[in-house]
């Protein structure tokens, strides 16, 4: 779900130098240029756990719309004066960065990507199954989508979740040169996926969820989206690590997730930090 690429400093919010989220120094703004980062080899993976993982059953998911949302007791929002890389609008203590669009949709193809983010590592995380249905939440091209649909099968299902009717007609391009027809592409809103109640086994969001314009009204949707039991998978530039040359606002520190995603019924399972820059944000849906 993004909006041309405001990710360097002259035209995109996310990134500085060559690439275009991140800022690697003495390096001048490139736009949307790939980096020629590697993995880091000394430090070590770390997985951390919260209580055994529960099978999740599949089941077939119907497009509709959501139910009308319970609003907080408190206003979700306030206003600052924007950053250069903000939009002004701030939610639990978070400055929202501003958005990267479909303009910048060949940049999320780049070869390198797989060398720089591991999405093999992600796809190990999800652990897919056989005829499950998960949504990709601001799927851009479709880089995870098609693979995803890779390891669900023919009967399992990607609801690819856009906001811009461009990414999708990019995304339906892609999927269909390769042949893959268990992805269907879902036109959202900034506020609702557009996804039915109770369907999704697996929600993910790759490096989009310190965009989304509405989090508090995502989160609930998504929440709601999810059968009982399901997962919501967080994927984000890490916030602690000052050696991640990402910019500020297009980074999440694992507290910053857990305090928004916990205003929901979602409780942490696990944290993976096995990825070069990323790590992976692991909750469930409690409850009924």
């Amino acid at each position: 779900m993004r909006n041309a690429d405001p990710r360097s400093r002259a035209s995109s919010p996310r990134c500085e130098g060559a690439h275009p989220r991140a800022h690697p120094p003495a390096q001048p703004d490139r736009g949307k240029t790939p980096d020629d980062r590697g993995f880091p080899s000394s430090k070590r993976s770390r997985i951390r756990r919260a209580g055994p993982v529960a099978l999740i059953a599949a089941a077939a998911l119907a497009v509709s719309p959501a139910p009308i949302l319970a609003q907080p007791t408190a206003a979700p929002y306030t206003t600052v004066a924007p950053s250069p890389d903000g939009t002004g609008k701030v939610f639990a203590g978070r400055e929202i960065a501003r958005v990267m669009s479909w303009h910048g949709a060949a940049w999320l193809e780049r070869p390198e990507r797989a060398r720089e983010e591991r999405p093999d590592l992600v796809l190990e995380a999800l652990a897919l199954a056989p005829g499950m249905k998960v949504a990709d939440v601001g799927a851009g091209t479709g880089y995870y989508s098609w693979r995803i649909a890779e390891r669900v099968g023919e009967g399992g299902r990607v609801y690819a979740v856009e906001v811009q009717p461009q990414m999708l007609d990019y995304l339906g391009r892609l999927t269909a040169g390769r042949g893959v027809k268990n992805v269907e592409p879902i036109l959202g809103t900034p506020s609702d996926p557009k996804l039915a109640p109770g369907s999704v086994d697996v929600a993910l969001m790759v490096d989009v969820y310190h965009e989304l314009e509405f989090p508090y009204e995502m989160l609930a949707r998504i929440a709601e989206a999810l059968k009982p039991g399901g997962r919501l998978v967080f994927v984000e530039y890490r916030g602690e690590d000052p050696s991640v040359p990402i910019k500020p606002l297009h980074k999440m520190t694992e507290a910053q997730v857990r305090k928004e995603a916990e205003m929901h019924p979602l409780a942490w399972e696990r944290t993976i930090t096995t990825l070069p820059w990323q790590h992976v944000i692991v909750f469930r849906k409690s409850g009924g």
